[in-house]
This record gives C-alpha cells, structure tokens and sequence, in this order.
C-alpha cells in the first residue's frame, strides 16, 4: 500500500534466463550504438547479418538441398561483420565501408564455393544499395569505389569462379537462386527501412 508499482527490469531474478537475456540484448544495442545515426544504422545491419549467417545452412537444407557442408565456407566472413561498430568506433568512414566490403568479400567466397549458378551474385545488389544509402555528400567518393568494386566484381568474375566445392543438380541450382533472391530481396528492404530511420532523426536534429 502506497507503494510504486515494480518495473519489469526491478521484477526480474537476477540470473533468470530473463535477465541473462536482457543484459544480453543491453550489450549489443550498447556495442551497435553510435551518435552518428548512419554510423549506428551500419552497425545494426552487420550485426543482424552476422546473427543471420548461422541460420543460412538451415535455409538452404530446407530451400535446396540436404549437401550444407559448404555453406560453413561462408562464416569466414562473420568477423568481419562483427568488427563493423568496433572500427566505425575509431573511424566512422572505414566502419561504414567494412560493411559493403564484408558482403563483397561473402560474396565472391559464396560464389566461388556454391558456384554462379546458386544465384548468390545477387546479393551484391544490397551492396551497393548500403554504398549508396550510407555516406554523405562529402563523402560520395568512397561511395562510387565500393558501387564500382561492386559492379567490377559481377563483370569480371561472374562466370569465372573454379568448380564449386559441390556440384548441386539443375533443380536445386533453381531453389538456390529462388532463396538467395528472397535473401537479398529481404536484406534490401531492411537496408531501406533503416535508411528512412536515419533519414527521420537526422531532419529531428535540424
């Protein structure tokens, strides 16, 4: 009686799978936080990226093919999405362009182990949509490298990759481009969606 109402936070247990999880959650959005908003819009994708990758054998078990062991080729790049808010820490231009780099780099090794006939060059596409969504004015420069690294990429190794770690049957290539489309398809509208948050808080601070 005449008391305050506990908060969710006070009601927890400390240690309960419930508080583990809260400070869990605490940390990352700590680590992806930044004052710049396009800073922290790249931190939050290469994290949801990177906490998507593990996931990805599971997709293409149940989209394509029971074959997965090459799709453990692709947590090589894992770091490197991770690193993203720790370098835009020290750099915010090198933080922002590690992100489009990362997905470079996943996708050439992606395309080199699946083979170009999984589709997975599609995902180049969000690439460049991060270049060009993702730094100033003033820094349009870096923004035309990464578009150009990105299109370089799709005309000069597309079709010249080795064999693939395993060769998958014409109509498991088809399920492989039908699910790498849906990604990337997915990953673009999420890349926008945040895109117009940043847009919102930075004409706030005008």
């Amino acid at each position: 009686m005449g008391r305050e109402p506990l908060s969710p936070a006070s009601s927890l247990t400390p240690g309960s799978p419930m508080d583990i999880h809260r400070r869990i959650w605490h940390r990352i959005a700590a680590y992806a936080a930044h004052d710049d908003p396009m800073v922290a819009a790249c931190n939050t994708i290469a994290l949801v990226v990177a906490s998507n990758q593990p996931f990805y054998p599971l997709y293409v078990y149940f989209a394509v093919s029971d074959h997965v062991w090459p799709t453990f080729f692709t947590f090589v790049s894992t770091p490197l999405f991770l690193a993203v808010p720790a370098v835009a820490r020290r750099h915010s231009k090198a933080g922002r362009a590690l992100l489009p780099i990362a997905g470079m780099a996943n996708t050439v090794l992606s395309a080199k182990v699946f083979g170009a006939a999984s589709g997975v060059e599609i995902f180049l596409i969000p690439c460049a949509l991060i270049a060009a969504t993702y730094f100033r004015t003033s820094e349009r420069m870096i923004a035309f490298i990464l578009i150009g690294a990105a299109l370089t990429i799709y005309l000069g190794l597309s079709g010249a990759y080795d064999v693939p770690a395993h060769i998958y049957t014409p109509s498991e290539y088809q399920a492989f481009s039908r699910l790498n489309a849906m990604s990337a398809g997915t990953l673009s509208i999420f890349v926008g969606l945040i895109a117009s948050g940043v847009i919102s808080k930075i004409k706030s601070r005008r």
